[in-house]
């Protein structure tokens, strides 16, 4: 079976009110156009060609060029669309699927299944169509009494009698190719709008003489996105079946409702995901992992058997047993290996640290590459920036950093070596040694009494109660 596609992306998105094209908003982390583009993929059709308009570049830089374009100047309607694609349909055998660019929720199943029912049942072609709670500016379908599709007529044209039928046009098409062409050249604009409608191919195919078939689909995949809020509406329908996806291959997760994971993201079974979390990007979390409430990962690797709690972890790689959290902050191109533990307003940047190390608490790791088993004090602090450059130091294996110390730029602390608390280390340190960078302490007799600081009962008093909201 030869199988094409055209897929209609010219449109100017002004409801969408942006400076973009709407089929680039991305859908659970992909772009609308690319969700299209992919199910045609996975039903079988790489030959696909796409309408486009004055924002064709954008397309181009989502699709590649593995697809071919066809720039539409005048925009006269999906009829007139189509039309534009007639020279790359010529000399075709087989079908062509024909798709608004704009519906990111069509199945690769749902295209299967027309490409059967055409092939079945030697129809001329096949309308996608659902039925709509309110189908308030669709085109109907209107049957015969055999129930056999007769026409669709769009909302604007319909009397109030055809306004009333709740079956709908979802702009989805399979159309044998030789006669798609054939009723192409032989459409009008005699309509409200003055436009070339495809939906008049098909009372023009009957009128021939030839039979048109309608597969009936789940509303949900006949969704299009217009504007900000059915992307909204589009996006959580996508979140949700990419949460089944991931509970059906052995996923926990505790909240459908606060739970967002883009489509590109891998999960291993036995993993449990609390409420509150956004996994996004091509994020992959090994399996019995535990992500904890509001946690935020992107573009992340994390290995098997680790806890992230209440954190944000972008384009970087956890191991394998660590635990994370909360509040720590792993910005990208940091590596953290196995048995490492991260504990609450941690943060570490471009970095590499080595097994069974321990950060519990109010650190910065920033440029550094750390050994392992190495404990960071509370407060420690590695000062990778001197106002021009950024240079990391090196902790060797087994270093214990007392707390609220400050290591410099370029400093390297031996394999073995201790930091007293309170230092700030300027200079390396060896080896089994200790580093020590503190003042000698001074203490004023009586001090407080002489300067009048005494505090008494000057207790700080509470802010005042918000107003109700």
């Amino acid at each position: 079976m030869e199988i094409c596609a055209v897929v209609m992306a010219a449109g100017d998105s002004k409801r969408m009110k942006s400076a973009h094209s709407k089929v680039v908003h991305q859908v659970a982390g992909k772009p609308i156009i690319k969700w299209v583009s992919d199910s045609l993929c996975e039903a079988g059709c790489i030959d696909q060609v796409f309408i486009v308009g004055d924002k064709q570049e954008e397309i181009r830089n989502v699709l590649g060029e593995s697809v071919a374009y066809i720039f539409q100047e005048q925009r006269l309607g999906t009829g007139h669309a189509v039309m534009q694609a007639a020279p790359y349909l010529e000399g075709r055998n087989g079908y062509t699927i024909v798709l608004p660019g704009d519906s990111p929720m069509v199945k690769d199943s749902t295209i299967t299944s027309a490409l059967d029912l055409i092939e079945k049942n030697d129809f001329a072609a096949v309308v996608f169509t659902a039925v709509a709670e309110d189908p308030t500016g669709y085109g109907r379908i209107i049957r015969d009494d055999n129930g056999n599709v007769n026409r669709i007529v769009e909302h604007r044209d319909a009397t109030e009698e055809e306004r009333q039928i709740t079956e709908v046009n979802s702009s989805m098409y399979v159309f044998k190719t030789s006669l798609l062409l054939s009723v192409l050249g032989r459409l009008g604009a005699k309509n409200a709008q003055k436009e070339y409608y495809l939906t008049d191919t098909i009372e023009l195919l009957i009128n021939d003489g030839l039979s048109v078939g309608a597969l009936v689909c789940d509303f949900d995949d006949t969704r299009g996105v217009n504007d900000r809020y059915q992307l909204m509406q589009a996006s959580q329908i996508m979140n949700k079946r990419i949460l089944r996806k991931h509970m059906l291959n052995g996923v926990q997760i505790m909240d459908e409702n606060s739970t967002w994971i883009h489509s590109g993201v891998e999960i291993g079974m036995d993993t449990v995901i609390l409420p509150g979390c956004s996994i996004i990007g091509n994020t992959r979390i090994g399996e019995g992992c535990l992500i904890g409430e509001n946690t935020r990962l992107e573009g992340a690797e994390v290995g098997d058997g680790t806890e992230i709690d209440n954190s944000v972890a972008s384009f970087c790689v956890i191991g394998k047993d660590c635990r994370i959290g909360p509040f720590s902050h792993i910005r990208p191109d940091t590596v953290i290996k196995s048995f490492v533990t991260i504990g609450a307003y941690v943060e570490i940047k471009n970095s590499v640290i080595d097994d069974y190390t321990r950060a519990r608490h109010l650190t910065y790791i920033g440029d550094s590459t750390v050994g392992k088993n190495v404990n960071f004090g509370c407060g420690t602090v590695t000062c990778n920036y001197d106002g021009q450059d950024k240079v990391g130091c090196i902790i060797e294996d087994n270093v214990f950093i007392g707390g609220n110390s400050n290591i410099l730029a370029s400093v390297r602390l031996g394999k073995d070596s201790y930091i007293a608390a309170g230092s700030t280390i300027t200079s390396d340190v060896p080896a089994l040694g200790l580093g020590i960078g503190r003042s000698k302490q001074i203490n004023k007799e009586e001090w407080v009494a002489k300067k009048n600081r005494l505090r008494g009962a000057n207790y700080i008093q509470l802010d005042s109660k918000r107003s109700e909201v």
